[in-house]
């Protein structure tokens, strides 16, 4: 199997712009390729995972990524996906976010001997002209065609600022600079920004004619990767002190069942073959894949000391001696509104708070977590489908635990 096919057998692709030099490229480790990370945290999130997995999975095979952090795309604000615009940040801080990102993105792209690039758009973004920006790149970019695209039209009804407006020019422009500087000859990203990425491929083949070599490759991050980035709760993060190795862990191991294999294949290292073999698993077994997957993402973010320290722990979590006198909850089809529960109703449910005014105040103090995750939001809700066939542990101050079932 060679790579390009391995990446579709993982479901890693959704799009592609000309397949046949695409899978030239990859396959003969040809490609030169960038994935964009703006600093709009001081950590990574699980968001980003398949990102960094892919450019791990492609430099493993002879390729070469180029990790573009937006030093100069997060002072403005990438529309797509969102509903509102995104806070105004200071150069201090998105410089203080890049240097986090730095340290993360190291632990799975190896820079050494030029092997990967680390390069920021702040670079060549902050020290444009508005009136050279106008000349030079505006001309080649229709507003009727902008305004199409999906990312743009989803914010039209609830205002879209010129700012934001601006960003598929900026990030057509990076690929611009990174195929001139560095012989950049692929782009990757999420569903999301593949208007941004065919922007940039028009703006080279308009200043550069149509033999300049570039294409793009459109991966399932915003429906996939994003849906395993966020949980109710907030974003999973990659920084143990934001997300401890433990927590990290449990998160994976409390996938749900439709998901877990899913997660497998895009997110780990283990052969496809090994991963066949798991298709036909289920009930018990299925607990045992979302503990593979648990400790082999672990492995990989905090490595394989902190993955057993956390396995360890989360078995210990559910050992006859703890599991045995957990108490346990059980919900129903008519605890679920829209297909999920309220975090309040589910404190009360459990029998964790005795009204809602109290579960409002256990939450707003710290004390509530959800399979090892903070949950801070008194909005928080729970989905139905998220509970799994083993449930989850929801936790009340240091000691109460009560285990969530639904049948």
């Amino acid at each position: 199997m060679t790579v390009y096919d391995e990446l579709a057998a993982r479901g890693l692709i959704a799009q592609v712009t000309d397949e046949e030099k695409i899978k030239d490229l990859i396959n003969e480790g040809k490609a030169v390729f960038y994935i964009g990370f703006d600093p709009t945290a001081d950590s990574l999130h699980v968001g980003h995972f398949m990102a960094l997995c892919l450019m791990k999975r492609l430099q493993m095979a002879g390729n070469k990524p180029i990790a573009l952090l937006g030093g100069g795309t997060a002072m403005v604000g990438d529309p797509s996906g969102r509903t509102d615009m995104r806070q105004m940040m200071t150069k201090e801080t998105i410089d203080h976010n890049i240097e986090c990102f730095k340290k993360q993105i190291g632990r799975f792209i190896d820079f050494s001997d030029g092997k990967a690039l680390l390069v920021n758009n702040a670079d060549w973004l902050l020290d444009l002209n508005y009136i050279d920006v106008l000349r030079r790149i505006g001309q080649y970019f229709s507003v009727n065609r902008m305004l199409s695209a999906e990312c743009y039209k989803q914010r039209m009804e609830k205002g879209l600022s010129f700012l934001e407006f601006n960003y598929m020019i900026m990030q057509s422009y990076d690929f611009y600079v990174l195929f001139q500087e560095y012989g950049c000859n692929m782009q990757f990203g999420g569903d999301d920004q593949w208007s941004n990425m065919l922007g940039g491929i028009r703006l080279i083949h308009s200043k550069m004619g149509e033999d300049a070599y570039a294409m793009t490759i459109n991966l399932l991050l915003n429906s996939e990767g994003k849906k395993m980035g966020k949980t109710q709760s907030g974003a999973v993060w990659l920084d143990p002190e934001k997300t401890s190795p433990f927590d990290f862990y449990q998160y994976w191991r409390n996938v749900a069942d439709s998901d877990v294999l899913n997660c497998i294949r895009m997110l780990t290292f283990l052969p496809l073959e090994q991963i066949k073999e798991m298709e036909d698993w289920e009930g018990s077994q299925l607990n045992r894949a979302k503990e593979i997957l648990a400790f082999e993402l672990t492995k990989l973010v905090h490595g394989e000391e902190e993955a057993k320290k956390a396995q360890e722990g989360a078995r210990a979590l559910f050992s006859s001696g703890n599991a045995a006198d957990m108490p346990e909850a059980v919900l129903t089809e008519e605890d679920f509104e829209d297909g999920s529960i309220g975090i309040l109703r589910l404190l009360v449910k459990a029998g964790l708070a005795a009204s809602n005014g109290e579960a409002r105040r256990n939450v707003l103090q710290g004390g509530v977590s959800i399979d090892g995750e903070k949950v801070t939001d008194v909005k928080a809700a729970v989905a139905k489908d998220s509970i799994g066939t083993d449930g989850i542990v929801i936790k009340r101050g240091k000691k109460k635990f009560v285990k969530i079932l639904f049948h």
